[in-house]
């Protein structure tokens, strides 16, 4: 309205200007003074058109809704979920691929993730007000393409449904790796490693919905001429009710197990390897999702917490075949959930069809911080605990073939990790430790199955580190060169169960492992990578591993 006002008056002296100057208008008018009217003139019409811009900036802002809060969730860039916001991030305020959108309305923050494309990379990297100018995988400052208003749908088309936005990630892996099982020959292979759509919802101002639907290894398929062999999974779905910055209600649904930098973060985007690391695919079960509900928000700018209540954890790794109807494992035998060789790959319990075997709930509590007096440092720790992971009815194998029942085991995992971006230089650092310890191991699968190549002793751990340098190139194509060591021990010693009573305490040495992985990754901008790196595995058994790889990759986060 004041535009509006304003734009009148200056009409209204322009016309009357207009007027007096035609009325005066004689041939004895002298020439200096025709030029300070058309001087005049032109100074008012700039000015018009200065205030037609304004009056359309004004709507547009109006009509993308100045009440609607900040950034929502947590890895991910989804479900990790900022602490400041549940709306989601307007593509219109994304002017680039991350700052921009993590300053657009909110402080978006990795406290818990976020599901939309531009809030789950801009919350990857922004812990704190204002955001750090960290970046951990690309330099967000990489010029992108402008977005366009209204396109919704991957960034290229308009949303049939208001409110409604549709991202996604996935990548692609090709290479040659050693296979193990061929006495180490080395085999050329590709996998169509993941798709996954990210659609989200605006309820209203406060209320946001997320999930993400993924197709892993190309899909499922059945029949013989599908040559599938892979999956489609809901990996989260919830509701997230924002009451202010420091308290957001996230809704029962399916969510990230909020532990771990590279759990929440899994896009390919936002690591260097082709395959994810290694601590993450085992000792942290990357992607780890679960039934559960929670909250999170800020507690000083700078900190911020998520708590999440969850089905737990559950030492079964077999298939649905071995689930009785009576909700528990099928006597003759089951694989181990929790074992030497996998660590934790297989304890996740289902998502749905109320085939859970347990009635246990798990906790998680998690602090992420980006202190202001160490600009360019991000990081958190996190503990999960339950207070038994063993399934109902689980039982231990003795030679003779009885079966006789097993305990509680409660489970507790410490994850801590940091992120280093030195200022002004293209130097990042990372650091990752995880802990695992079982209150009774004795009561583990593995170590009651009569097979000791899986067993376990009381705790499991490993830690990495990570060197990597941003080279920027004139057409800002990023080029990051790393080094990433890796030690995890899955077999500790004193090994307790029926096992080593009946003699079967020989570890291997096989879960004692170190990985080195050296490559490059290139970014075109920063929601696109392709990847080259050779990871060499060592271990302590007699063969060794075998499992050496030299792999290219494709990743996209949009």
């Amino acid at each position: 309205m004041v535009l509006s006002s304003l734009l009148a008056a200056v009409s209204t002296v322009a016309l009357s200007a207009g007027a007096a100057l035609a009325a005066d208008d004689a041939p004895s008018r002298s020439a200096d003074e025709s030029a300070a009217v058309k001087a005049l003139m032109s100074k008012i019409q700039s000015m018009e058109q200065r205030i037609d811009v304004l009056q359309a900036e004004l709507k547009e802002a109006k009509g993308t809704g100045s009440k609607t809060p900040s950034v929502g969730q947590s890895a991910s860039v989804a479900s990790r979920r900022p602490a400041d916001a549940v709306a989601l991030a307007d593509p219109k305020q994304t002017k680039t691929a991350g700052t921009k959108a993590a300053d657009s309305g909110s402080k978006a923050s990795d406290s818990a993730q976020s599901a939309t494309p531009a809030s789950r990379l801009a919350s990857a990297f922004a812990d704190s007000d204002p955001p750090p100018k960290f970046l951990p995988a690309a330099d967000l400052s990489l010029k992108a393409a402008p977005s366009n208003t209204n396109k919704d749908l991957f960034g290229v088309a308009p949303s049939p449904v208001p409110g409604m936005k549709i991202g996604s990630y996935g990548e692609i892996k090709f290479g040659s790796m050693q296979n193990p099982s061929a006495n180490g020959q080395w085999q050329n292979g590709f996998d169509m490693g993941r798709l996954v759509l990210l659609p989200t919802y605006q309820v209203n101002d406060y209320i946001t919905f997320n999930a993400e639907i993924e197709f892993e290894h190309a899909g499922s398929g059945f029949d013989n001429d599908d040559k599938l062999h892979g999956t489609a999974e809901v990996e989260q779905a919830f509701f997230d009710i924002k009451f202010n910055d420091y308290f957001t209600l996230r809704s029962p649904g399916v969510d990230i197990v909020p532990i771990s930098f590279n759990n929440l973060y899994h896009e390919p985007t936002l690591f260097y390897s082709v395959e994810r690391p290694e601590l993450a695919n085992g000792l942290i079960p990357t992607t780890w999702v679960a039934p559960s509900a929670g909250f999170y928000g800020k507690i000083v700018d700078g900190l911020n917490y998520q708590v999440q209540f969850s089905q737990s954890a559950e030492d079964f790794g077999d298939d649905f075949a071995h689930r009785g109807a009576n909700g528990a494992p099928i006597p003759g035998g089951y694989a181990a959930g929790v074992s030497g060789a996998d660590a934790l790959g297989f304890a996740h319990a289902p998502l749905g069809g109320f085939a859970q075997l347990s009635n246990q709930f798990a906790v998680t509590g998690r602090l992420s911080y980006t202190p202001s007096f160490i600009p360019g440092f991000a990081g958190s720790s996190a503990v999960y605990y339950s207070p038994n992971i063993t399934p109902r009815g689980a039982y231990a194998d003795l030679p003779d073939g009885t079966e006789v029942p097993l305990g509680k085991n409660a489970m507790t995992i410490f994850d801590t990790e940091a992120r280093y971006r030195v200022p002004n230089t293209g130097l990042e650092l990372r650091a990752e430790y995880a802990y695992v310890n079982f209150s009774n191991p004795e009561n583990l699968r593995a170590n009651n199955d009569l097979d000791d190549a899986n067993n376990v002793g009381k705790d499991m751990w490993g830690y990495s580190g990570e060197i990597a340098y941003h080279f920027r190139l004139p057409n800002d194509y990023e080029i990051v060169p790393f080094y990433r060591y890796t030690r995890q021990n899955l077999q500790t010693g004193s090994v307790l169960g029926f096992d080593p009573v009946n003699g079967l305490d020989n570890p291997t040495g096989s879960g004692d492992m170190t990985f080195h992985d050296v490559g490059v990754a290139v970014f075109p901008n920063p929601s696109l990578v392709f990847k080259l790196n050779y990871t060499k595995a060592m271990d302590h058994s007699a063969t060794g591993p075998m499992s050496d790889k030299v792999m290219g990759g494709v990743g996209w986060l949009w």
